[in-house]
C-alpha cells in the first residue's frame, strides 16, 4: 500500500527535520495530524481539553485572592 504525502512522517518530507513523538501515544507524528500521529489521537486530545483533564492554572496574586479581598471590601472584582 502506497503513503500519500500527507501521511508521511516529517523525517520523509522535505525538510528532513525529525517528527517529535504524538504527545497521546508516542509515535511518530504523522504531518497531516500534526503534532498527533493519528485522527483519533487528535480526537482524543480534544476530548480531554473539553472534558477539563488539561487546565491552565491560574497565577495567585501577591496579595492573595482578588475575588476574597474585593469581597471583604464589598465591591464586586468583576466590575471594570
Amino acid at each position: 500500500m502506497m503513503e500519500t504525502k500527507s501521511e508521511k512522517p516529517f523525517a520523509d518530507n522535505a525538510g528532513g527535520s525529525l517528527a517529535k513523538p504524538c504527545p497521546i501515544c508516542g509515535k511518530p507524528a504523522v504531518f497531516a495530524t500534526r503534532p498527533f500521529c493519528s485522527k483519533r489521537c487528535a480526537d482524543i486530545d480534544l476530548h480531554r481539553w473539553l472534558g477539563g483533564v488539561y487546565a491552565i492554572p491560574a497565577a495567585a496574586s501577591a496579595t492573595g485572592d482578588a475575588d476574597a479581598d474585593a469581597e471583604a471590601e464589598g465591591v464586586d472584582a468583576n466590575e471594570n
